[in-house]
């Protein structure tokens, strides 16, 4: 996993919790990497299970609430970063029905080593998106994160389903409608 998923979820985690909560979680985790990242760097996904984990235990807010916490921050993240792919698209289901064209292709170029989810367009229309979530680290609940702010970002609302496809939640249906 790219070291800026960790980085910005410790960044997360400082400002909605505490230093003192972010200090208590990297050393609980007993993280391979000593909770040191780099933005660039690769990182085993069992070190953000594990901090997850722990917010989870310190915070009492469950692990899929604090997933989508932290997708909807990380949207922040990404305008802030990468400002000109929000510019290209015009509205929230067209950039989330690029994610595989346009903006993964680039994520990969940049980050050949990036181990992304995959997201199948199922049904595509001016007013509804169905996307099928592959990925086998199950964060759908970020990637629902992602979803809303996407909307917001654009001045849209819409209602998003997601109905997950395994029992495991590694492969999601959601299904975005605009209202």
């Amino acid at each position: 996993m790219k070291g800026i998923v960790f980085t910005e979820f410790l960044e997360m985690v400082e400002q909605k919790f505490g230093i003192e909560t972010l200090e208590e979680i990297i050393e609980k985790s007993n993280l391979k990497s000593k909770g040191i990242y780099t933005a660039v760097g690769t990182y085993e996904f069992a070190e953000m299970l594990s901090l997850i984990t722990n917010l989870s235990q310190e915070t009492n807010i469950n692990p899929q609430a604090l997933l989508h916490a932290y997708g909807i921050y990380f949207f922040d993240v990404l305008t802030r970063k990468h400002a000109k792919i929000f510019e290209y698209y015009t509205s929230a289901i067209e950039l989330l029905g690029g994610i595989e064209k346009h903006i993964h292709v680039h994520v990969r170029k940049m980050y050949p080593d990036a181990e992304l989810p995959y997201f199948d367009v199922v049904e595509e229309g001016s007013n509804k998106l169905a996307l099928e979530y592959h990925s086998e680290r199950a964060m759908y609940q970020f990637a629902l994160g992602l979803m809303e702010r996407t909307l917001e970002h654009y001045g849209e609302k819409a209602t998003i389903t997601k109905e997950l496809l395994n029992e495991n939640g590694t492969k999601v249906l959601f299904t975005l409608v605009k209202t």
